[in-house]
Protein backbone atom coordinates (compact mmCIF):
# COMPACT_ATOMS: atom_id res chain seq x y z
CA UNK A 1 0.00 0.00 0.00
CA UNK A 2 1.31 3.31 -0.34
CA UNK A 3 0.89 5.42 3.11
CA UNK A 4 -0.06 8.62 1.79
CA UNK A 5 -3.21 7.49 0.18
CA UNK A 6 -4.48 3.62 1.19
CA UNK A 7 -4.58 2.94 -2.66
CA UNK A 8 -3.13 -0.52 -3.79
CA UNK A 9 -0.36 -0.33 -5.74
CA UNK A 10 -0.16 -0.91 -9.34
CA UNK A 11 -4.22 0.92 -10.00
CA UNK A 12 -5.13 2.42 -12.79
CA UNK A 13 -5.48 6.21 -13.40
CA UNK A 14 -7.56 7.41 -15.90
CA UNK A 15 -7.77 11.45 -16.32
CA UNK A 16 -11.08 12.34 -17.78
CA UNK A 17 -12.57 9.26 -16.67
CA UNK A 18 -16.38 9.63 -16.86
CA UNK A 19 -16.11 11.64 -20.51
CA UNK A 20 -17.35 9.19 -22.83
CA UNK A 21 -14.36 7.24 -23.69
CA UNK A 22 -13.39 7.21 -20.17
CA UNK A 23 -16.42 5.41 -19.19
CA UNK A 24 -15.86 2.98 -21.60
CA UNK A 25 -12.23 2.08 -20.53
CA UNK A 26 -12.97 2.17 -16.45
CA UNK A 27 -15.54 0.14 -16.61
CA UNK A 28 -13.62 -2.19 -19.21
CA UNK A 29 -11.23 -2.17 -16.68
CA UNK A 30 -12.57 -2.71 -13.43
CA UNK A 31 -15.07 -5.88 -15.37
CA UNK A 32 -11.06 -7.21 -16.01
CA UNK A 33 -10.20 -7.38 -12.63
CA UNK A 34 -8.20 -3.50 -12.02
CA UNK A 35 -7.97 -0.98 -9.55
CA UNK A 36 -8.90 2.21 -11.12
CA UNK A 37 -8.50 5.76 -9.68
CA UNK A 38 -10.68 8.70 -12.24
CA UNK A 39 -9.78 12.30 -12.33
CA UNK A 40 -12.37 14.42 -13.68
CA UNK A 41 -13.32 18.40 -12.88
CA UNK A 42 -16.80 17.54 -14.53
CA UNK A 43 -16.84 20.61 -16.49
CA UNK A 44 -18.54 18.67 -19.73
CA UNK A 45 -22.25 18.52 -19.13
CA UNK A 46 -23.77 15.16 -18.89
CA UNK A 47 -20.76 13.39 -17.55
CA UNK A 48 -22.62 13.67 -14.38
CA UNK A 49 -24.83 10.88 -15.44
CA UNK A 50 -21.65 8.70 -16.90
CA UNK A 51 -20.26 9.18 -13.10
CA UNK A 52 -23.80 7.79 -11.26
CA UNK A 53 -23.50 5.02 -14.19
CA UNK A 54 -19.84 3.75 -12.94
CA UNK A 55 -20.43 4.04 -9.28
CA UNK A 56 -23.48 2.07 -9.08
CA UNK A 57 -21.89 -0.78 -11.96
CA UNK A 58 -18.63 -0.60 -10.19
CA UNK A 59 -18.84 0.54 -6.69
CA UNK A 60 -15.74 0.66 -4.53
CA UNK A 61 -13.94 -1.23 -7.17
CA UNK A 62 -13.47 2.90 -9.25
CA UNK A 63 -12.36 6.16 -6.72
CA UNK A 64 -13.35 8.77 -8.88
CA UNK A 65 -11.54 12.24 -7.78
CA UNK A 66 -12.70 15.51 -8.74
CA UNK A 67 -10.18 17.70 -9.73
CA UNK A 68 -8.12 18.96 -12.92
CA UNK A 69 -4.84 18.00 -14.55
CA UNK A 70 -3.70 21.29 -14.46
CA UNK A 71 -3.79 20.71 -10.24
CA UNK A 72 0.20 19.73 -10.67
CA UNK A 73 -0.13 18.61 -7.05
CA UNK A 74 -2.91 16.62 -7.38
CA UNK A 75 -1.88 15.01 -10.77
CA UNK A 76 1.53 13.88 -8.48
CA UNK A 77 -0.38 12.74 -5.54
CA UNK A 78 -2.83 9.75 -7.94
CA UNK A 79 0.22 9.05 -9.60
CA UNK A 80 2.04 7.64 -6.62
CA UNK A 81 1.62 3.62 -7.49
CA UNK A 82 0.16 3.69 -10.59
CA UNK A 83 0.64 1.03 -12.94
CA UNK A 84 -1.10 2.66 -16.44
CA UNK A 85 -1.93 5.69 -17.41
CA UNK A 86 -4.86 6.55 -19.76
CA UNK A 87 -4.74 10.83 -20.36
CA UNK A 88 -8.00 11.69 -21.70
CA UNK A 89 -8.89 14.88 -20.07
CA UNK A 90 -8.84 17.77 -22.52
CA UNK A 91 -10.99 21.02 -24.00
CA UNK A 92 -12.50 18.60 -27.00
CA UNK A 93 -13.72 21.13 -29.41
CA UNK A 94 -12.09 23.47 -32.25
CA UNK A 95 -15.14 26.29 -31.62
CA UNK A 96 -14.18 26.43 -27.60
CA UNK A 97 -10.72 26.62 -28.54
CA UNK A 98 -11.04 29.79 -30.89
CA UNK A 99 -13.26 31.51 -28.16
CA UNK A 100 -10.39 31.10 -25.28
CA UNK A 101 -7.62 29.88 -26.76
CA UNK A 102 -5.56 30.64 -23.33
CA UNK A 103 -8.06 28.09 -21.34
CA UNK A 104 -7.79 25.43 -24.52
CA UNK A 105 -3.56 25.75 -24.19
CA UNK A 106 -3.72 25.54 -20.29
CA UNK A 107 -5.92 21.95 -20.46
CA UNK A 108 -4.88 20.20 -23.48
CA UNK A 109 -0.81 21.05 -23.51
CA UNK A 110 -0.09 22.68 -19.67
CA UNK A 111 -2.50 19.65 -18.26
CA UNK A 112 -0.72 17.18 -20.39
CA UNK A 113 2.64 18.06 -18.88
CA UNK A 114 2.07 18.08 -15.52
CA UNK A 115 1.03 14.47 -16.28
CA UNK A 116 3.95 13.60 -18.09
CA UNK A 117 6.14 15.45 -14.89
CA UNK A 118 3.90 12.68 -12.72
CA UNK A 119 4.74 10.04 -14.25
CA UNK A 120 9.00 11.01 -14.76
CA UNK A 121 8.70 11.29 -11.21
CA UNK A 122 7.87 7.82 -10.59
CA UNK A 123 10.48 5.38 -9.54
CA UNK A 124 8.63 2.94 -11.88
CA UNK A 125 6.95 4.71 -14.54
CA UNK A 126 3.80 4.05 -15.34
CA UNK A 127 2.85 3.62 -19.52
CA UNK A 128 1.42 6.02 -20.62
CA UNK A 129 -1.84 6.03 -23.83
CA UNK A 130 -2.54 9.72 -25.03
CA UNK A 131 -5.39 10.46 -27.10
CA UNK A 132 -4.46 12.86 -29.61
CA UNK A 133 -6.71 14.00 -33.10
CA UNK A 134 -6.60 13.73 -36.68
CA UNK A 135 -6.52 17.37 -36.39
CA UNK A 136 -2.73 17.50 -36.48
CA UNK A 137 -2.82 16.86 -40.04
CA UNK A 138 -4.53 19.84 -40.35
CA UNK A 139 -7.13 20.32 -43.75
CA UNK A 140 -5.34 18.54 -46.19
CA UNK A 141 -4.91 20.31 -49.01
CA UNK A 142 -2.53 18.22 -50.82
CA UNK A 143 -5.07 15.48 -51.37
CA UNK A 144 -6.74 15.34 -54.17
CA UNK A 145 -10.83 14.46 -54.21
CA UNK A 146 -13.41 13.60 -56.80
CA UNK A 147 -16.50 14.43 -55.90
CA UNK A 148 -19.54 11.41 -56.00
CA UNK A 149 -22.79 12.36 -55.76
CA UNK A 150 -23.04 11.38 -51.81
CA UNK A 151 -19.05 11.67 -50.82
CA UNK A 152 -15.44 13.08 -51.60
CA UNK A 153 -13.08 10.49 -52.95
CA UNK A 154 -9.61 10.82 -52.95
CA UNK A 155 -7.74 10.44 -56.85
CA UNK A 156 -5.13 8.61 -55.25
CA UNK A 157 -5.96 4.74 -55.99
CA UNK A 158 -3.55 4.28 -52.64
CA UNK A 159 -5.10 6.52 -50.45
CA UNK A 160 -8.60 5.82 -51.18
CA UNK A 161 -7.75 1.76 -50.11
CA UNK A 162 -5.84 2.61 -47.55
CA UNK A 163 -6.51 6.30 -46.14
CA UNK A 164 -4.10 9.08 -44.62
CA UNK A 165 -1.40 7.12 -42.68
CA UNK A 166 1.60 8.27 -39.86
CA UNK A 167 3.79 9.59 -42.52
CA UNK A 168 1.73 12.68 -43.10
CA UNK A 169 3.40 15.74 -42.45
CA UNK A 170 1.96 17.46 -39.25
CA UNK A 171 0.38 20.71 -39.82
CA UNK A 172 -1.79 22.16 -36.78
CA UNK A 173 -4.93 23.98 -37.32
CA UNK A 174 -6.94 26.33 -34.74
CA UNK A 175 -5.77 26.74 -30.82
CA UNK A 176 -7.21 23.50 -30.96
CA UNK A 177 -5.17 21.96 -33.36
CA UNK A 178 -1.72 23.57 -31.91
CA UNK A 179 -2.12 22.49 -28.04
CA UNK A 180 -3.31 18.61 -28.85
CA UNK A 181 -0.56 18.56 -31.33
CA UNK A 182 1.78 20.29 -28.67
CA UNK A 183 0.79 17.55 -25.87
CA UNK A 184 1.01 14.86 -28.83
CA UNK A 185 4.73 15.78 -29.52
CA UNK A 186 5.39 16.24 -25.76
CA UNK A 187 4.45 12.69 -25.40
CA UNK A 188 6.71 10.91 -28.03
CA UNK A 189 9.79 13.36 -26.98
CA UNK A 190 9.43 12.07 -23.56
CA UNK A 191 9.05 8.79 -24.24
CA UNK A 192 12.49 9.02 -26.16
CA UNK A 193 14.11 12.01 -23.58
CA UNK A 194 13.55 10.10 -20.80
CA UNK A 195 12.49 6.87 -21.56
CA UNK A 196 8.44 6.43 -20.47
CA UNK A 197 6.60 4.16 -22.03
CA UNK A 198 4.07 6.09 -23.65
CA UNK A 199 2.39 6.46 -27.07
CA UNK A 200 -0.26 8.42 -29.34
CA UNK A 201 -3.50 7.56 -30.71
CA UNK A 202 -4.52 9.87 -33.36
CA UNK A 203 -8.18 9.72 -33.55
CA UNK A 204 -10.37 9.95 -36.13
CA UNK A 205 -14.46 9.94 -35.07
CA UNK A 206 -15.22 7.42 -32.01
CA UNK A 207 -18.66 6.94 -31.32
CA UNK A 208 -21.30 5.38 -28.83
CA UNK A 209 -22.87 4.31 -25.59
CA UNK A 210 -22.21 7.25 -23.05
CA UNK A 211 -21.20 10.00 -25.63
CA UNK A 212 -22.42 13.07 -23.84
CA UNK A 213 -22.97 14.52 -28.08
CA UNK A 214 -22.85 17.85 -28.83
CA UNK A 215 -23.20 21.00 -31.16
CA UNK A 216 -19.30 21.30 -30.38
CA UNK A 217 -18.23 17.61 -30.42
CA UNK A 218 -19.57 14.13 -30.94
CA UNK A 219 -21.46 14.39 -34.18
CA UNK A 220 -22.55 11.05 -34.98
CA UNK A 221 -24.36 11.11 -31.02
CA UNK A 222 -25.04 14.89 -31.63
CA UNK A 223 -26.96 13.97 -35.51
CA UNK A 224 -28.86 10.86 -33.58
CA UNK A 225 -29.91 12.98 -30.83
CA UNK A 226 -31.01 16.10 -32.84
CA UNK A 227 -33.11 13.20 -34.64
CA UNK A 228 -34.78 12.01 -32.06
CA UNK A 229 -35.75 15.30 -30.83
CA UNK A 230 -36.95 16.72 -34.13
CA UNK A 231 -34.33 19.32 -33.97
CA UNK A 232 -32.59 20.73 -37.15
CA UNK A 233 -29.25 20.03 -38.13
CA UNK A 234 -26.62 22.37 -39.66
CA UNK A 235 -24.14 21.04 -42.10
CA UNK A 236 -21.41 23.42 -43.07
CA UNK A 237 -20.44 22.62 -46.85
CA UNK A 238 -22.02 20.38 -48.74
CA UNK A 239 -22.00 17.51 -46.54
CA UNK A 240 -19.59 15.40 -48.64
CA UNK A 241 -17.31 15.86 -46.36
CA UNK A 242 -16.30 11.73 -45.68
CA UNK A 243 -14.67 10.32 -42.26
CA UNK A 244 -14.23 7.01 -41.03
CA UNK A 245 -16.12 6.19 -37.21
CA UNK A 246 -14.79 3.83 -34.68
CA UNK A 247 -17.51 2.09 -32.54
CA UNK A 248 -15.96 2.56 -28.83
CA UNK A 249 -15.66 -0.82 -28.16
CA UNK A 250 -12.98 -1.32 -30.88
CA UNK A 251 -11.38 1.45 -29.46
CA UNK A 252 -11.51 0.37 -26.20
CA UNK A 253 -9.92 -3.20 -27.39
CA UNK A 254 -6.91 -1.36 -29.33
CA UNK A 255 -6.30 0.92 -26.17
CA UNK A 256 -6.19 -2.56 -23.97
CA UNK A 257 -3.95 -3.76 -26.66
CA UNK A 258 -1.64 -0.59 -26.30
CA UNK A 259 -0.89 -0.68 -22.64
CA UNK A 260 -0.21 -4.55 -23.01
CA UNK A 261 2.82 -3.68 -25.60
CA UNK A 262 3.23 -0.15 -24.51
CA UNK A 263 7.19 -1.38 -23.75
CA UNK A 264 7.44 -2.14 -27.22
CA UNK A 265 5.32 0.20 -28.88
CA UNK A 266 6.85 3.48 -26.79
CA UNK A 267 7.80 6.83 -28.62
CA UNK A 268 5.19 5.87 -31.67
CA UNK A 269 2.09 7.11 -32.79
CA UNK A 270 -0.48 5.72 -34.31
CA UNK A 271 -3.98 6.85 -36.76
CA UNK A 272 -6.95 5.27 -34.95
CA UNK A 273 -9.92 4.91 -36.27
CA UNK A 274 -12.76 2.55 -38.04
CA UNK A 275 -10.41 2.42 -42.06
CA UNK A 276 -11.55 2.65 -45.06
CA UNK A 277 -14.31 0.02 -44.08
CA UNK A 278 -16.21 1.81 -42.05
CA UNK A 279 -16.48 5.51 -43.69
CA UNK A 280 -19.22 7.79 -44.28
CA UNK A 281 -19.97 11.37 -45.30
CA UNK A 282 -22.44 13.51 -43.66
CA UNK A 283 -25.38 13.52 -45.86
CA UNK A 284 -24.64 9.77 -46.07
CA UNK A 285 -25.09 8.99 -42.26
CA UNK A 286 -28.53 11.44 -42.33
CA UNK A 287 -29.78 8.69 -45.02
CA UNK A 288 -28.66 6.12 -42.46
CA UNK A 289 -30.70 7.98 -40.00
CA UNK A 290 -33.50 8.48 -41.82
CA UNK A 291 -33.54 4.67 -42.73
CA UNK A 292 -33.59 3.53 -38.60
CA UNK A 293 -35.77 6.48 -37.63
CA UNK A 294 -37.99 6.32 -40.61
CA UNK A 295 -37.67 10.33 -41.27
CA UNK A 296 -34.63 12.20 -42.92
CA UNK A 297 -33.68 14.75 -40.22
CA UNK A 298 -34.45 18.57 -41.50
CA UNK A 299 -31.21 19.83 -42.30
CA UNK A 300 -29.78 23.99 -43.08
CA UNK A 301 -26.31 24.02 -45.09
CA UNK A 302 -24.42 27.08 -44.13
CA UNK A 303 -21.06 27.83 -45.54
CA UNK A 304 -17.50 25.87 -45.57
CA UNK A 305 -15.42 26.86 -42.79
CA UNK A 306 -12.08 27.49 -42.84
CA UNK A 307 -9.34 24.51 -42.15
CA UNK A 308 -12.09 21.75 -42.23
CA UNK A 309 -11.17 18.43 -43.77
CA UNK A 310 -13.48 17.29 -46.96
CA UNK A 311 -11.56 13.88 -46.65
CA UNK A 312 -10.27 12.49 -43.26
CA UNK A 313 -10.07 8.68 -43.32
CA UNK A 314 -7.24 6.77 -40.90
CA UNK A 315 -4.72 4.24 -42.24
CA UNK A 316 -4.28 1.99 -39.11
CA UNK A 317 -2.58 -0.87 -40.83
CA UNK A 318 0.37 0.19 -39.14
CA UNK A 319 -1.36 -0.32 -35.31
CA UNK A 320 -2.64 -3.36 -37.09
CA UNK A 321 0.24 -5.05 -37.68
CA UNK A 322 1.57 -4.10 -34.34
CA UNK A 323 -1.01 -5.53 -32.29
CA UNK A 324 -3.12 -7.60 -34.70
CA UNK A 325 -5.97 -5.41 -34.12
CA UNK A 326 -9.09 -4.64 -36.29
CA UNK A 327 -11.98 -2.99 -36.04
CA UNK A 328 -15.30 -5.38 -35.49
CA UNK A 329 -18.01 -3.22 -35.47
CA UNK A 330 -19.18 -2.09 -38.83
CA UNK A 331 -20.97 1.33 -39.39
CA UNK A 332 -24.57 -0.06 -39.90
CA UNK A 333 -24.29 -2.36 -36.54
CA UNK A 334 -22.72 0.68 -34.60
CA UNK A 335 -25.50 3.49 -34.97
CA UNK A 336 -28.07 1.06 -35.04
CA UNK A 337 -26.66 0.29 -31.21
CA UNK A 338 -25.83 3.74 -30.22
CA UNK A 339 -29.46 5.07 -31.38
CA UNK A 340 -31.01 2.21 -29.34
CA UNK A 341 -28.54 3.33 -26.31
CA UNK A 342 -29.73 6.68 -26.96
CA UNK A 343 -33.86 6.50 -27.28
CA UNK A 344 -33.62 4.39 -24.01
CA UNK A 345 -31.52 7.24 -22.18
CA UNK A 346 -33.66 9.96 -23.61
CA UNK A 347 -36.04 8.48 -22.73
CA UNK A 348 -35.64 8.55 -19.27
CA UNK A 349 -34.59 11.81 -19.02
CA UNK A 350 -38.03 13.28 -21.36
CA UNK A 351 -41.44 13.42 -21.25
CA UNK A 352 -41.32 12.76 -24.96
CA UNK A 353 -40.16 9.06 -25.53
CA UNK A 354 -37.89 9.04 -28.16
CA UNK A 355 -39.02 5.31 -29.68
CA UNK A 356 -42.54 6.48 -29.41
CA UNK A 357 -41.05 9.24 -32.30
CA UNK A 358 -39.29 6.74 -34.03
CA UNK A 359 -42.28 4.65 -34.51
CA UNK A 360 -44.59 7.03 -35.63
CA UNK A 361 -41.78 8.34 -37.81
CA UNK A 362 -41.65 4.66 -39.70
CA UNK A 363 -45.02 5.68 -40.95
CA UNK A 364 -44.40 9.08 -42.11
CA UNK A 365 -41.32 7.95 -43.68
CA UNK A 366 -39.90 11.15 -46.61
CA UNK A 367 -36.89 10.92 -48.63
CA UNK A 368 -36.68 14.24 -48.55
CA UNK A 369 -33.27 15.86 -47.57
CA UNK A 370 -33.36 19.67 -49.01
CA UNK A 371 -32.51 22.56 -47.01
CA UNK A 372 -34.88 23.88 -44.40
CA UNK A 373 -35.01 26.97 -42.40
CA UNK A 374 -35.27 25.65 -38.99
CA UNK A 375 -36.28 28.02 -35.53
CA UNK A 376 -33.36 29.48 -33.57
CA UNK A 377 -29.94 29.54 -34.71
CA UNK A 378 -26.93 27.03 -33.44
CA UNK A 379 -24.70 28.63 -30.94
CA UNK A 380 -21.83 27.00 -32.83
CA UNK A 381 -21.41 24.53 -35.66
CA UNK A 382 -22.94 21.14 -35.12
CA UNK A 383 -20.53 18.73 -36.59
CA UNK A 384 -17.46 21.17 -35.03
CA UNK A 385 -14.93 18.95 -33.94
CA UNK A 386 -15.47 15.49 -35.74
CA UNK A 387 -15.79 17.30 -39.12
Amino acid sequence: MDGSNGRERGHMLVTGGVGFIGTNVVHRLVRSGASVVVLDNFSRPGVEQNARWLSSELGERVKIVRGDTRDRALVLDLMRGARQVFHFAAQVAVTSSLLDPLEDFEVNAHGTLNVLEAIRRQTEPPSLLYTSTNKVYGALPMLELRQEPTRYVPVDPTIAARGVSEHFDLDFHSPYGCSKGAADQYVIDYARSYGIPALVFRMSCIYGPHQCGNEDQGWVAHFLKQALTRRAITLYGDGLQVRDVLFVDDLVEAMMRAQANATRLSGQAFNIGGGPSNTTSLVELLDRIGTLTGEVPEVRFEPTRVGDQRYYVSDVSRFARATGWQPSIDVAQGVSALLSWLSSTLSKTSDQHPEQVVASRAQRRTASRAPQTSEGEPRVPANSEAI
